[in-house]
């Protein structure tokens, strides 16, 4: 039976067991996209990367959940690069990844921190019912309101779209109690992956806010780290005026309620980068179901 190295690496953190858990099969060329969903099944983590050969990049990325093939995915990208650099694969400097969304530059220091460019941003301010919304995330519609009116809600993508949700206090976000039928249906109807909640009111004192992301959609109740919604958020705050002075680099808490702390660092300039730290936790083989057979029945 046909086996495939299989890794998981915690991603957006400094030593294992936190941050965001991601699949990384390092050699999938010939794998189909049915075995690879099967594969990030079984892994059972938000998404799994699949690193294939490209003819316009480094590498080709695919990131599948255990739902749904997605386009773009930065904790895994950050925890394929990681494991690529402690394999001696690549070296500090700049690489290349094909992704769904197009080609985009990673970058590796040499503190071993990778650090990914996203998507050029796009923020679309949105109006939204506070009562409902407040509803489906389980939070107070006073506590978004609260701060509604300088800090909009928007639909912000680098690459994969989030409903950005500004609250008022930590207490409010941690204490949400989302209704995944609810979100899922507010998150289709504004066309994005997921709703990603967040606070200026964050545990750390160096840290920028306090966020929180729910994407049941496509099957992640509550990402512990979300690195293309953090993107989007470095983005969003740009755009809606956020900071007098904006700084160069800001930290992104998350995962905390989920006990999984992870810390993202947002970028953003000219483009948007997202950046961290990674660490293997588990490094094993994994047996790949067979190819199914199309359906179609020859007389």
């Amino acid at each position: 039976m046909d086996t495939r190295r299989t890794l998981l690496v915690d991603a957006f953190a400094a030593e294992p067991l936190a941050g965001n858990a991601a699949g990384v099969v390092p050699e999938a060329d010939g794998l189909t996209a049915d075995q690879m969903r099967a594969i990030a099944r079984e892994l059972a983590v938000s998404e799994t990367a699949f690193l294939l050969p490209s003819e316009t990049a480094d590498r080709r990325l695919r990131y599948f959940s255990p739902e749904q093939e997605v386009d773009l995915c930065g904790h895994a990208t950050v925890a394929a690069h990681a494991h690529l650099r402690e394999a001696g694969a690549i070296d500090e400097g700049e690489h290349t990844i094909e992704t769904n969304v197009g080609v985009l530059g990673v970058e590796v220091e040499s503190d071993g921190s990778i650090w990914m460019t996203q998507e050029m941003p796009r923020v679309e301010r949105v109006e939204v019912d506070y009562e409902r919304l407040g509803n489906a995330l389980g939070i107070d519609p006073a506590a978004l309101r609260d701060v509604g009116a300088d800090l909009p809600v928007a639909v912000a993508s680098t690459g994969l779209p989030f409903l950005i949700v500004p609250v008022n206090f930590l207490q409010n976000l941690g204490s949400a109690d989302p209704n995944d039928g609810a979100v899922e249906a507010i998150a289709d109807e504004h066309g994005v992956a997921g709703i990603y909640a967040f606070t200026f009111d964050a545990l750390g004192a160096d840290s920028t806010l306090h966020a929180r992301a729910f994407a049941p959609s496509v099957g992640i109740a509550e990402d512990p780290a979300t690195g293309t919604a953090s993107g989007a958020c470095g983005a969003y705050l740009r755009e809606v005026g956020a900071f007098e002075d904006f700084p160069e680099e800001m930290v992104f808490e998350q995962g905390h309620f989920v006990d999984r702390p992870s810390e993202v660092r947002v970028r953003v300039a000219g483009d948007v980068r997202v950046g961290g730290h990674a660490v293997t936790s588990l490094d094993g083989r994994l047996a790949v179901p067979p190819a199914e057979e199309d359906d179609i029945v020859e007389a």
